[in-house]
C-alpha cells in the first residue's frame, strides 16, 4: 500500500494544558455533568482535510456509521473533496435525505417492508436514496413491499474479502458476489425489472481498510504483505467486474475503501469514489495504523466518584465496548491522565471503572477522566449531544441521532 509520513497524534498531543482546556472550557459553558462527550473541530477539520488530500482526485463519501451525529455529516460534507453520504440504515438514508442532505447510498441491503414501502411512499427519498443488492431475494423483497412503486435506485455490492488459498477468507462476510460474472448475472436481473435502475457498485475492502497494521514484528510483515496482495487482488475483480456492468447501464459511482485504505482504493482508475467516516473522529483503533494517524477528535469524560484506595480511583460508567471480536483492542482508550489503566479483574463497567496507576494519586473526587472510544460513532449511541469545542471554549452542541430521538439499529 502506498504510504505517507504520519501526522502527530494531535495538534496539542496529550498533554496536562490540552485537557485543562477541555475542563475549563466545559465549566464555563455550564456543561459539569458526566459523562460528556466532546468533538475538537479543529482536530475534526484537520482530519477532513487530510483525508482528502489522502484520497485526491476522487472525493470521499462520508461514512455516516462512523459520525451519527447529523451536523458532523454536514460539516464533513461542506469540506472540500468530500460528496455524498453511505449510510447504514435506510430508515436512516430517508431521514437524512429528507433533512436536505443529498445523494445518499445505503451500504447494506434492507429486506423490511416497512421500510421499503416508506421509501417509495417519498418522493424525495427517491431522488436521493439508493439501495445497495447482492442477491435476487433482496429484488423481490423490494417489488413485494411496495408493488408499482416509481423506479429504485439500487448498487450491486462485490465482495471484497481476500480469498490466497481454498476456505481462507480474509475479509468482512458481505456480499456473496466473488466474479465479475456473478455481478453482472444480478446487474442483468436488476435491468430486466421496470421499477429499479441500475446505478452503481461497491466493495469494501475491510481487510485493508479497517485492520491496524503499524505492529512491529513478524505479525506486522504478515499483515501488510496481507495487504498488498489483497490490493492487487481486488483491483483486478473490481476493474473486470466494472467493465461488465458498464455493459449493462450507465453507473453512476463506483464506491470502493474506507480510512485505512484511501490511497490504494483512490488510486484504482475503476474507482470513482471512496468512503471514509472513522478518520475524521480519530478513534482508539486508529492508533495502530502505519501509514496514517488521525488527531483524537472525539472524546468522552467520566467523573471519578470513588476512591477505594491510594493508587485506585473509579469513574461513574464506562463500559463502551466497541463491536467485533472481542478483545483489549475494542476497550476505550484512556486519553487523560495519562498513568491511569483498566482493573484487570472488572476492566470497563456498566456503572462503574476502577482505574489503576499512579496518575490515580492525583485524582479528587468529581474530576474528569477522558477517554476514546475504540471505534467511531458508536460512541454516539451513549450520548444525547457533544460540546463542540473550539480555540478555548465550546461553541456549540451537536445532537447525536440518539439526542434526535433516532435509534436506527
Amino acid at each position: 500500500m502506498p504510504t505517507r509520513s504520519v501526522a502527530p497524534t494531535s495538534r496539542h498531543a496529550a498533554s496536562r494544558e490540552c485537557f485543562a482546556a477541555y475542563d475549563n472550557a466545559l465549566a464555563e459553558a455550564g456543561m459539569l455533568s458526566r459523562p460528556v462527550g466532546l468533538l475538537d473541530l479543529g482536530d475534526f477539520d484537520a482530519n477532513a482535510s487530510d483525508l482528502a488530500h489522502r484520497a485526491a482526485p476522487k472525493p470521499i463519501r462520508v461514512a455516516s456509521k462512523s459520525l451519527r451525529i447529523r451536523a458532523a455529516v454536514q460539516r464533513a460534507l461542506n469540506h472540500p473533496g468530500y460528496s455524498g453520504v453511505l449510510a447504514f440504515s435506510l430508515y436512516e438514508a430517508i431521514w437524512l435525505a429528507e433533512s436536505g442532505i443529498t445523494d445518499v447510498v445505503v451500504g447494506y441491503p434492507c429486506t423490511d417492508p416497512v421500510a421499503l414501502r416508506a421509501l417509495a411512499a417519498s418522493e424525495t427519498a427517491l431522488e436521493q436514496v439508493t439501495l445497495m443488492v447482492d442477491d435476487t431475494a433482496q429484488l423481490d423483497a423490494i417489488d413485494a413491499a411496495a408493488p408499482n412503486h416509481p423506479p429504485i435506485q439500487v448498487a450491486v455490492e462485490l465482495d471484497a474479502a481476500y480469498r490466497p488459498v481454498r476456505g481462507v477468507a480474509l475479509g468482512a462476510a458481505r456480499s456473496p458476489l466473488r466474479t465479475a460474472a456473478e455481478v453482472v448475472s444480478l446487474g442483468s436481473a436488476i435491468i430486466r425489472r421496470p421499477n429499479l435502475r441500475l446505478t452503481g457498485m461497491m466493495a469494501y475492502e475491510g481487510q485493508i481498510a479497517g485492520v491496524p497494521n503499524a505492529s512491529r514484528g513478524p505479525r506486522g510483515m504478515l499483515v501488510r504483505a496481507i495487504q498488498r496482495a489483497s490490493a492487487r487482488d481486488i483491483r483486478e475483480r473490481r476493474a473486470q467486474s466494472v467493465a461488465a456492468l458498464g455493459a449493462l447501464a450507465d453507473l453512476r459511482f463506483v464506491n470502493g475503501g474506507g480510512t485505512g485504505s484511501l490511497e490504494s482504493t483512490a488510486a484504482e482508475p475503476a474507482i470513482t469514489e471512496v468512503a471514509a467516516g472513522s478518520g475524521l473522529m480519530g478513534p482508539g483503533l486508529f492508533d495502530g495504523y502505519r501509514g496514517f494517524r488521525p488527531h483524537p477528535a472525539l472524546h468522552f469524560g467520566l467523573q471519578v466518584v470513588r476512591r477505594p484506595g491510594p493508587d485506585t480511583v473509579t469513574v461513574h460508567g464506562g463500559g463502551w465496548i466497541a463491536s467485533g471480536p472481542a478483545g483489549s483492542d475494542r476497550l476505550p482508550a484512556i486519553s487523560w491522565p495519562t498513568g491511569l489503566r483498566f482493573r484487570g479483574a472488572e476492566g470497563p463497567g456498566e456503572v462503574q471503572t476502577p482505574l489503576i496507576g499512579a496518575a490515580a494519586a492525583g485524582l479528587g473526587l468529581g474530576d474528569t477522566v477522558y477517554f476514546r472510544h475504540a471505534k467511531a460513532g458508536e460512541l454516539a449511541e451513549h450520548l444525547n449531544e457533544v460540546a463542540v469545542y473550539s480555540s478555548g471554549r465550546v461553541i456549540d452542541c451537536w445532537a447525536t441521532y440518539r439526542g434526535e430521538g433516532k435509534a436506527f439499529l
